[in-house]
C-alpha cells in the first residue's frame, strides 16, 4: 500500500485477532478528527456529520442517512422505526440481532421476534419465510397472531463464516416482502466486505432493502459510529428515537471526520484484509488438528480438535496473541493493523503450542 494511505502499519505491543474493530485511528483520520469543522448534531448543524449522511446517502442510492453511536443502536433504531409494540419481526437464528444484541427491540421495544434456522451460507430459507408470514391461509387478519412488520438479514453473515450473500437471493425475499407490503432491514455491519467479495458497489447490493445498517470501526478503521439509511420518513422515525434513547449528539463532526476517511480508502482496506484472511486460512490450514472453514472474506472461522482449547488461548495470549476462547469453534480476524509478518508468527506459534499440547 503507498505510504500515504491511512492504512499505513501501527506498531503495538501484541497482535490483535478478535475483531477488525481493534484497529487504531490512522494518522489521517487523526488529523481529520483535530481539523473537524463541528456544530451541533442535535440541531443537523454539524457540517462535518452532515457531509458523513450525505455522502453515504449517495454511495447506498437512499434517501437519507442518520450517524449513530454503533451498529447495534443503528439496528434497534431502525426496527423501532419500522415496528410498534406488539409487532413480529422475522428473523434468523444465528443473526447478530437475535444472538448479540440483547434482545432490546424485545425488552425496549415490545416488538417480537419469530426465529427462522439460518442456512449455512447466512441465509433464511425462502419457504419458511412464506410460512412464517402466513402459517394458515387468510392468517392475516387472524387476531390471534402477531403481525410481521419487518424483515431482517445481514450481509455480511458473521455467525455462519462471513458469507456474502448476493442479490439474487435478496430479490426472491423482496418479491415476497412487496406483495405482504413489509419492508425489509439489513444489519450491513460488514456490507462493504460483501461489496469487495461479489464485485458489487454499496447501491447495488442494497437496492432491495429498504432500511440499512452499516458500521463505520468495521474494517474501515474509525474508532465510532454507524450510518442507518433509507427513506426521508423512514430516517425521521429514526432520529426521533434516537434522542428518546439519548443517542443525539452535539459536536460529533469529530468522530464523523474518521468515518470520512475510512470510506474513502474503503476498496483498498477491505482487499487487503481479505487478501490477509486467505493468508491466515492457507498458514492454518497446514497445522494439525486444525479445520478451517472456507474462506470468503476476512472472518476466518477454524475448529481446534485438542482436549482443552482454553489452555491454547491462554498460552496464546501470554505469547502477545489476543483471539483464541474456550471453545472448539474460534474466530479470527485479519485487519488493516496486521501484516502477513504477524499472520506467519501466529501459525508459528499455533502449530508449537498445538503439537506440544
Amino acid at each position: 500500500m503507498n505510504e500515504n494511505s491511512p492504512y499505513s502499519f501501527q506498531e503495538r505491543s501484541h497482535i490483535e485477532l478478535r475483531a477488525d474493530t481493534y484497529t487504531l485511528p490512522s494518522p489521517e483520520m487523526r488529523k481529520a478528527m483535530y481539523n473537524a469543522e463541528v456544530g451541533n448534531d442535535g440541531f443537523r448543524e454539524d457540517p462535518t456529520v452532515n457531509k458523513l449522511e450525505e455522502q453515504c446517502a449517495e454511495l447506498f442510492n437512499k434517501e437519507s442517512a442518520v450517524f449513530v453511536s454503533s451498529g447495534i443502536m443503528g439496528n434497534f433504531l431502525s426496527i423501532l422505526s419500522h415496528c410498534e409494540r406488539g409487532d413480529q419481526i422475522i428473523i434468523g437464528d444465528q443473526s447478530h440481532i437475535y444472538t448479540n444484541e440483547l434482545g432490546g427491540y424485545a425488552s425496549l421495544g415490545g416488538v417480537y421476534p419469530a426465529v427462522i434456522k439460518n442456512e449455512t451460507n447466512g441465509t433464511l430459507d425462502i419457504n419458511s419465510i412464506i410460512d412464517e408470514l402466513d402459517p394458515y391461509e387468510g392468517s392475516d387478519e387472524d387476531i390471534h397472531l402477531a403481525q410481521t412488520k419487518l424483515i431482517a438479514l445481514e450481509n455480511t453473515h458473521n455467525s455462519c463464516g462471513g458469507k456474502a450473500i448476493d442479490n439474487n437471493y435478496f430479490s426472491k425475499v423482496k418479491s415476497i416482502a412487496l406483495k405482504k407490503k413489509i419492508p425489509i432491514h439489513l444489519d450491513g455491519a460488514r456490507i462493504f466486505n460483501a461489496c469487495i467479495a461479489l464485485e458489487s458497489s454499496p447501491s447495488e447490493l442494497t437496492k432491495h432493502m429498504d432500511s440499512v445498517q452499516f458500521c463505520l470501526s468495521k474494517g474501515l478503521g474509525a474508532p465510532v459510529g454507524s450510518l442507518v439509511l433509507g427513506s426521508e420518513n423512514f430516517t425521521e422515525k429514526v432520529r426521533k428515537w434516537r434522542k428518546t434513547i439519548g443517542g443525539t449528539t452535539r459536536q460529533a463532526g469529530i468522530l464523523a471526520a474518521a468515518g470520512i476517511v475510512g470510506l474513502k480508502y474503503y476498496e483498498e482496506s477491505i482487499k487487503r484484509d481479505h487478501d490477509l484472511a486467505k493468508y491466515l486460512e492457507q498458514k492454518l490450514s497446514q497445522i494439525n488438528n486444525v479445520s478451517v472453514e472456507p474462506v470468503q472474506t476476512n472472518l476466518v472461522f477454524f475448529s481446534i480438535n485438542v482436549n482443552n482449547p482454553l489452555e491454547i488461548s491462554i498460552k496464546l495470549k501470554e505469547k502477545g496473541i489476543n483471539g483464541g476462547n474456550a471453545n472448539n469453534r474460534w474466530r479470527f480476524v485479519p485487519h488493516y493493523g496486521l501484516s502477513k509478518k504477524d499472520i506467519d508468527y501466529v501459525a508459528k506459534t499455533m502449530n508449537e503450542l498445538i503439537n506440544n499440547i
